[in-house]
């Protein structure tokens, strides 16, 4: 299994890798699809802490420490919307202290 979590409708083709600058994307998903990919997702958090995130058009390869974030928001009312947001931190570089 590779770290590679696709989007429904991926094809191979030349993406953009994005590892740098500011990049959000809202994608609307069937069910079905939306249970595919957090499935996907959720194998890779398990496996390991790099995975890939992709589209037709982009790429956007991660490497993460833990502890995963994750906000749970909730607004009631005429039209309730229910939000969860899993947030990726990278690793941190070079700041741990050692003694050899």
């Amino acid at each position: 299994m590779g770290d590679r979590v696709n989007l429904p409708d991926d094809r191979e083709r030349n993406r953009t890798t994005v590892t740098d600058g500011f990049f959000e994307r809202e994608i609307h998903l069937s069910r079905s699809a939306t249970a595919s990919f957090l499935r996907d997702l959720a194998d890779q958090v398990e496996n390991d802490t790099s995975l890939t995130l992709s589209s037709q058009e982009w790429e956007i390869p991660f490497e993460y420490r833990e502890p995963v974030e994750v906000e749970v928001e909730f607004a009631g009312g005429r039209e309730a919307e229910l939000e969860v947001e899993f947030e990726f931190t990278e690793p941190r570089g070079g700041d741990e202290l050692s003694v050899e």
